[in-house]
């Protein structure tokens, strides 16, 4: 495509031409090791009065894309980047999205930048939002992350503050009612020689880390929409109806509590206007920090950046709703291969693995009186339906192996083995 070529070798004027220069900021991006779309960065200001400015930088591919270019209209119709076991499908070109849009190591890159002053409790005591450039210091890996925190790397303060800044976020964030629920979660890779292999991804500080910062970024991106009424996807999710305490107390702790907990929680909803996330434990939210990979991340950046500039808006409230109807049809769509996909895998692994024994957990019924429920093979994370020869409560832990798996019919069926506890 002549069209994508023509922005790697002859990009257009950049439309901010008033940057804020914060190359001097020491800026770490920290991602999975195989991740090529690098889409944000954080750094730390030292402020006269002992406390700090965080920085959360986002990748600016708006840079490049303008509203209602091929770049962009080919974004808004693939809505999301898709990541299958088999590799990934990118919302823009590849060499676009890995290369100009993205935050590479040592280069000079555009970016959306968001300075948070966060008071004791951790909330935002102050906030600015600017277009800028930036000069990505370090691109860590969560691993790299976790071993600078946990060896106390004196050169590199500013991990430490970041991890401190996140973890008050978090506890400030429970006090407002948010709603946190850790279920294990697998991310299967098919090499190109056709292997299957399944990661179980670890809780860390580093992840939480980067969660809060990008909550973070998403909070102040939603009060400065609000405060200056712009129309851009709000995020939010409608209040549920949680057991109670001594109904939670009657059901192990782990992820037995977490599987039905998570069952009460309403799907996240859109709209042009603010509206409460119930889980987030924020009153706005709005989606800013994987523009490269979501468009309505992208959409946001295009509001923003124009307000920022002084221009009109490239999206009228109207306009804004019906992209929105679109874009949310076509991205709950590409959940739903991405789910099957995973599905479809995850299924094959198990029948390449028949002979294996696996530990699971009872992890809640689908028909009890049918001895039909959800069991967790906590190795790989998979959720999958088993019907159980025996009386069982949940919580338990038992022994099973493949009797027959079909991922082409999507057909697994367990037993239990022998010897079993």
């Amino acid at each position: 495509m002549k069209w994508h070529k023509n922005c790697l070798e002859f990009p257009d004027a950049d439309p901010d031409l008033n940057r804020l220069d914060l190359t001097h900021l020491k800026v770490y991006t920290i991602d999975d090791e195989s991740t090529e779309e690098i889409d944000d960065g954080l750094s730390v200001e030292s402020l006269e009065n002992g406390k700090f400015r965080l920085w959360i930088h986002i990748a600016d591919p708006s840079r490049i894309v303008n509203p209602g270019d091929e770049l962009d209209l080919e974004a808004r119709r693939r809505s999301t980047s898709l990541y299958l076991p088999t590799g990934m499908i990118s919302m823009f070109p590849t060499e676009l999205a890995t290369g100009p849009m993205s935050l590479v190591q040592g280069q000079l890159c555009p970016a959306l930048s968001f300075g948070v002053v966060l008071d004791d409790t951790g909330a935002i005591e102050d906030y600015s939002i600017h277009t800028s450039s930036i000069k990505p210091t370090y691109r860590l890996t969560y691993e790299d992350v976790d071993e600078m925190l946990e060896l106390g790397i004196i050169a590199e303060p500013e991990v430490a503050i970041l991890a401190t800044s996140a973890q008050k976020r978090l506890e400030w964030r429970r006090s407002q009612g948010s709603i946190n629920i850790q279920m294990p979660e697998a991310v299967i890779k098919v090499k190109a020689d056709g292997e299957i292999g399944i990661e179980l991804l670890e809780v860390s500080r580093s992840r939480q880390l980067v969660a809060e910062m990008m909550i973070l970024a998403g909070e102040v991106a939603g009060k400065y929409c609000q405060q200056h009424s712009l129309p851009v996807p709000f995020r939010g999710q409608p209040q549920p109806e949680l057991p109670s305490d001594e109904e939670l107390l009657l059901l192990p702790a782990g992820p037995v509590r977490a599987c039905a907990l998570r069952r009460c929680m309403p799907r996240s909803e859109i709209a042009i206007s603010p509206i409460r996330h119930a889980s987030l434990g924020l009153d706005t939210y709005t989606q800013v920090t994987s523009p490269i990979r979501r468009y309505t991340d992208l959409l946001a950046h295009f509001q923003l950046k124009a307000h920022l500039r002084g221009n009109k808006l490239p999206f009228s409230s109207d306009k804004m709703q019906e992209i929105l109807y679109n874009v949310t049809s076509s991205a709950q769509e590409a959940v739903a291969v991405e789910r099957q996909t995973n599905r479809y895998w995850g299924l094959e692994y198990l029948r390449r693995n028949a002979d294996q024994v696996w530990q699971v957990l009872v992890l809640r019924w689908l028909r009890e009186e049918e001895n039909l429920g959800i069991i967790l093979l906590e190795d790989l994370g998979l959720e999958l339906p088993h019907r159980f020869e025996r009386s069982v409560a949940l919580g338990d832990r038992l022994k099973v192996q493949v009797s027959r798996a079909n991922p082409q019919r999507d057909e697994i069926r367990f037993r239990e083995a022998i010897g079993s506890v």
